[in-house]
């Protein structure tokens, strides 16, 4: 049965239209663009992209109700047409909510920055690593349209362009479109609060201890293998390297403080890599290969070392302390790929270049295409003071001129008008 034969006021929410956005990224909060990495990772045909950014930035997209596993809107074609577009997304099952429940439980940051209309990174890496998957992924959105469209068409597309900026101002959207609201969401995290709260009476047999059974019984059913183990909890996030002093006097050529430093950092990448494993799948993932020196450098000066370390690594890396801190400032935006960037260290053949001018070129409307000079990947504003840059992969970084030097501005951007946006700070 279609969840709209009986959605009730809980389990569904309108939004109201939102105002044209010449110009402008659909996204600003990192959740919001991962929604739409998931629409433009899944679309095959990136003329309907285009079509449907033109309509969402036109304000041709009505109102927008939020169902369990739905989305609905009404899109409007230039020539006045009305067409109904749906998306669809699979809903938590009852097992997948109780896991998420007692990740967000686990951790009372969570349930404050949901409450701050907030989605922290930590919340989602947890939930992944419990298993649940609470933002979408390539094939997950699933449209549906009146106009006949079989995949993605412009209508679907400015839906759910329409839908980031949404979420940008309520993730509670998503938990809904997942299957519950905003209120039954905080009930059923206020009920597992008090329950944990709750004293065990004195005698009384805990829920995870089981009695024995009898030796002959089980003797009987030893070839009946019980079921695997579920993967262990992820532990903390390490706050504090360990302490190195002790009794004996280091070698002079030994810095306890650059150690400590290290195994803090190694301690953080492995419960990262930890969390991407389970999240993925055991094997799902190639070995990490060694990443060269000046881009682990910079992994490093991320973990904000203390000044003596920042000028070792800056030094070690051919930086300067103030280009080490850009690139720290980047590698925060998107790890090594925008630090690449950042540093051109990727330079795009004939063929590549003609393919990133096709893409600027249809990036905007005719009448709204902004003056750009192009060239090297590289494409940048008349007054000097923004600039966006297309990377191997096909994503665009934003850059912004601070003193002299171009800064990163923010993460990467599927489509070139994003990025500008985000570079001149309108977004």
């Amino acid at each position: 049965m279609d969840h709209e034969d009986f959605a009730t006021p809980e389990h569904e929410r309108t939004f109201a239209p939102q105002p044209p956005a010449h110009g402008r990224g659909f996204a600003r909060t990192w959740w919001g663009r991962s929604w739409l990495k998931a629409l433009e990772d899944t679309a095959l045909d990136a003329a309907q992209l285009k079509s449907g950014r033109a309509l969402a930035r036109s304000g041709a997209v009505g109102a927008v109700t939020v169902r369990p596993g739905r989305i609905t809107g009404v899109v409007r074609d230039r020539d006045g047409t009305a067409h109904r577009a749906d998306v669809l997304l699979q809903q938590f099952s009852g097992d997948e909510w109780d896991r998420f429940l007692e990740v967000t439980v686990d951790r009372a940051g969570h349930l404050a920055a949901l409450l701050d209309h907030d989605m922290p990174p930590d919340l989602v890496e947890d939930a992944a690593a419990a298993g649940v998957e609470l933002l979408p992924g390539i094939g997950d959105l699933e449209p549906e349209c009146d106009c006949g469209a079989w995949d993605q068409c412009g209508h679907t597309a400015a839906l759910s362009y329409q839908v980031g900026r949404i979420l940008d101002q309520d993730p509670f959207a998503l938990l809904l479109l997942r299957g519950r609201g905003e209120r039954e969401v905080l009930a059923a995290v206020q009920d597992r609060t008090a329950a944990r709260a709750e004293p065990t009476p004195a005698g009384a047999l805990r829920e995870d201890v089981r009695p024995g059974v009898d030796a002959v019984e089980a003797f009987a059913t030893g070839y009946l293998l019980p079921p695997l183990p579920g993967s262990p909890p992820v532990p903390e996030p390490p706050r504090a390297a360990p302490s190195l002093g002790g009794g004996t006097s280091p070698s002079a050529d030994l810095l306890p403080d650059a150690l400590e430093f290290l195994a803090l950092q190694t301690a953080r990448e492995a419960r990262r890599l930890l969390v991407e494993s389970l999240s993925s799948g055991l094997g799902a993932r190639l070995p990490v290969t060694e990443p060269p020196l000046a881009q682990d450098a910079v992994r490093l000066a991320a973990g904000d070392p203390d000044e003596d370390t920042v000028l070792r690594l800056a030094s070690a890396s051919g930086r300067t302390p103030d280009t080490l801190a850009l690139a720290v400032r980047a590698w925060r935006y998107g790890g090594a790929g925008a630090v690449s960037a950042l540093e051109r260290a990727w330079t795009p053949t004939h063929e590549e270049e003609a393919r990133a001018r096709a893409v600027v070129a249809a990036a905007w409307e005719a009448e709204e295409a902004p003056p750009l000079h192009g060239e090297g990947g590289a494409w940048t504003t008349p007054d000097g003071r923004a600039r966006i840059g297309v990377d191997g992969s096909g994503r665009w970084w934003p850059f912004r001129r601070e003193d002299g030097r171009w800064a990163p501005a923010g993460p990467a951007a599927e489509d070139p008008a994003t990025a500008l946006a985000v570079a001149r700070g309108e977004d």
